[in-house]
């Protein structure tokens, strides 16, 4: 049965579909494909059904990864789809807590640098409104978490 990570930020086309995509190629690279399953949402609506943004995938194909998908919103029914929730900043997460009114699921909501190895930071900032540079430096600490994930949590892959 496989691992299945739903990464989340407000807006789902800049830092989840980033951590989505970057979790996919080192899945792909460590053989992990018939283990891990990904998947990425915004707590927002303001981009359902739009490409990740053009400045994200830029910086991404400077590291080797095409960022792919369609942009949607969390639902609660993630809860039940996903073994892991890994929310990209505070308010995120704040905000998956919130649809968890039962309050079942909370041991699966994560935050994302909480597996960072080499990177201080305790949230992955939003590079939307900023330069390039802040797009280039959350791929960088995007590669750092998600490689941090699978070090950390595939010898125990299925129970967060």
């Amino acid at each position: 049965m496989s691992t299945r990570l739903l990464f989340v930020c407000l807006g789902n086309i800049c830092r989840s579909p980033s951590a989505e995509n970057i979790m996919n190629h080192l899945v792909q690279q460590r053989q992990l494909g018939d283990q891990v399953v990904c998947d990425s949402a915004g707590t927002a609506s303001y981009h359902v059904g739009s490409p990740p943004d053009r400045r994200m995938a830029a910086a991404a194909q400077d590291f080797g990864i095409t960022l792919t998908g369609q942009a949607r919103q969390f639902s609660p029914d993630d809860f039940d789809r996903f073994d892991w929730i890994l929310a990209m900043d505070r308010h995120n997460y704040r905000d998956i807590l919130a649809l968890d009114g039962a309050k079942a699921h909370s041991h699966k909501v994560k935050m994302m640098c909480d597996y960072c190895r080499t990177h201080p930071d305790q949230e992955v900032p939003d590079p939307y409104y900023g330069g390039p540079e802040g797009f280039t430096y959350v791929i960088e600490l995007l590669m750092d978490a998600c490689e941090g994930f699978l070090d950390q949590v595939m010898g125990n892959a299925t129970t967060p």
